[in-house]
């Protein structure tokens, strides 16, 4: 929730330039309300539009809510499910967010589904036995591979400046892998497998070059370019 409409159109305006050549492959989520002028902006580029949240329902009484079809309508691509700000600040459980999920994917949209554990959990030494758990159910029943992403947030390092280290990040992203490989055996390969957590210029080369780590969904240094522009530079270099 930032930004204002100027603010979102510039800085999706400054991602299209700083993407212009480059190899890496990047999306754009802006508040819902900021959709249409980002989707004008980004036009034709090669940058994408995601939205930050969809409904399970395609239509209803659902009052304040957005609907898969709507931001289809918009030219939206990809929309991600079960951040942790919508876990614990809205109380949405695995089973909701695969609701959405499944709604999303059989509605045409891609989906960046997030998994993490909060401090409690992981200094208690069980983040590489729940994130996998609440990975497989918060899964669809069915899903095509190329279009799911999944985002590990460590809840912990989200603005917090906290970042996992490496080795830790390489050792969750491998049981995620094996938690899908379980369910759909060597398709699993082809699930995109992100890193979020307090990415930036600095540490986003390493994080990237690490061992199943195939992106970053980004918080906090997204919201100016010239805190996001450095990650780009930095995915297109690996």
């Amino acid at each position: 929730m930032n930004t204002g409409l100027d603010d979102a159109v510039r800085l999706a305006a400054e991602v299209v330039h700083a993407t212009e050549g480059a190899t890496a492959y990047v999306a754009v989520c802006p508040p819902a309300v900021w959709l249409e002028a980002v989707a004008e902006r980004v036009g034709e580029s090669a940058v994408a539009l995601g939205a930050q949240n969809v409904h399970p329902e395609n239509e209803g009484a659902f009052t304040g809510e957005v609907s898969p079809p709507m931001l289809s309508d918009l030219d939206v691509r990809y929309v991600i499910v079960g951040h942790s700000e919508r876990r614990e600040g809205c109380g949405e459980s695995d089973a909701i967010v695969r609701a959405k999920a499944e709604r999303a994917l059989a509605d045409g949209l891609d989906v960046i589904l997030c998994v993490g554990e909060s401090k409690a959990v992981r200094d208690a030494g069980h983040a590489e036995r729940h994130v996998p758990a609440q990975l497989a159910a918060s899964l669809p029943g069915y899903f095509d591979p190329t279009r799911l992403a999944i985002a590990y947030e460590p809840i912990w390092a989200i603005g917090t400046g906290d970042v996992a280290t490496v080795a830790d990040v390489v050792a969750m992203h491998a049981a995620l892998r094996a938690t899908l490989a379980s369910r759909i055996g060597d398709d699993a390969a082809k699930v995109r497998l992100l890193y979020g957590g307090s990415v930036n210029g600095d540490n986003a080369a390493e994080l990237l070059a690490a061992a199943n780590v195939d992106g970053a969904l980004v918080g906090g240094a997204s919201l100016t370019a010239a805190k996001f522009v450095p990650i780009i530079a930095a995915a297109a270099a690996i």
